[in-house]
């Protein structure tokens, strides 16, 4: 018996996840998926604020050091100069640091939470596709089930019963928005498991684990990257919600979500600068997300090229 078949790959190629033929991007096909990326204004413009924004909040502070604990009355809701170049707080905290430190905050935790999300989804959605039958129905209903309850809803219930912290909005988020993944990499794999390298390796004596491990997941990289992105947009406005209503991180802590709404009541008297920049971070950000997901979406799409 040929080497080919006894790896469970199809004989004349390199593997399920070297060629177009199989499913997978391939060496070739990921060239061509960065090239069509790339010429995609909208794509490039998105990576390059999410590049931005990164550098903004992570290296910003090396440069802009401010203290975010303690407070400073003294200096409080004084208006942009050259000393604070977006004001201070009510409790006279520096704006700009406050940016770069809520930005470091949900952005660590909108990624997070986007790939927790997306590996929980990958693996429930490719387990119940290539299991079929009753396991897949059961499986699937589960995830129905939890697509009808709103995830900003269960998120308010917990965030109501015990106020969570970095770590805890995390694991709270990716629990909360995995069904929508699961169903994608579901579909992916109820067309992959019926590839003929995969009948290959299940007539040698291949396992069901061998057989997602190395042809179902491998062959939906495409779609589990796509997903990911629009994780970790949404992820990012739910912890703008939360915390917008008063139930995510708690002071000196605080994200974008959080700077909305303590800025809120200041923007009556005229202190712009305490809503303007957070709001217009949020917004610049998640859009930048998803035109990354529509970018990498179209890169992907077998059916547009050429």
């Amino acid at each position: 018996m040929s080497a080919a078949v006894q790896s469970g790959r199809p004989a004349g190629g390199t593997g399920p996840s070297a060629g177009a033929g199989t499913g997978g991007p391939g060496i070739s096909g990921l060239r061509l998926a960065v090239r069509r990326f790339s010429r995609n204004r909208l794509a490039v413009i998105g990576l390059a604020v999410v590049v931005l924004f990164f550098l903004f909040c992570f290296a910003g502070p090396l440069v802009w050091s401010t203290d975010q604990t303690h407070t400073a009355l003294t200096h409080a809701n004084l208006g942009p100069s050259g000393a604070h170049w977006l004001g201070t707080d009510a409790v006279g905290h520096d704006e700009l640091g406050r940016l770069m430190y809520g930005g470091k905050v949900s952005l660590v935790v909108g990624l997070a939470a986007g790939v927790l999300a997306t590996v929980i989804g990958t693996l429930w959605g490719a387990a119940a596709g290539y299991a079929g039958g009753w396991i897949d129905a059961v499986m699937m209903r589960v995830v129905d089930a939890g697509i009808a309850i709103p995830a900003l809803f269960i998120l308010l219930v917990i965030s109501a019963i015990a106020t969570p912290g970095v770590w805890g909005l995390i694991l709270i988020l990716g629990l909360v928005s995995w069904l929508v993944p699961s169903r994608l990499v579901r579909a992916e794999t109820l067309t992959l498991k019926n590839r003929d390298y995969v009948h290959t390796l299940r007539a040698i004596g291949g396992t069901h684990t061998r057989a997602i491990g190395r042809h179902i997941l491998p062959n939906s990289v495409s779609t589990v990257v796509v997903a990911a992105t629009f994780q970790v947009a949404d992820a990012i406005l739910l912890v703008a919600y939360v915390s917008y209503l008063g139930l995510g991180l708690q002071p000196p802590k605080t994200d974008w979500g959080g700077m909305l709404s303590a800025g809120l009541s200041a923007t009556y008297s005229g202190r712009w600068w305490l809503i303007v920049p957070p709001g217009l971070a949020v917004i610049l950000v998640v859009c930048a997300f998803n035109a990354i997901g529509d970018g990498l979406r179209d890169a992907f799409d077998v059916r547009g090229r050429g």
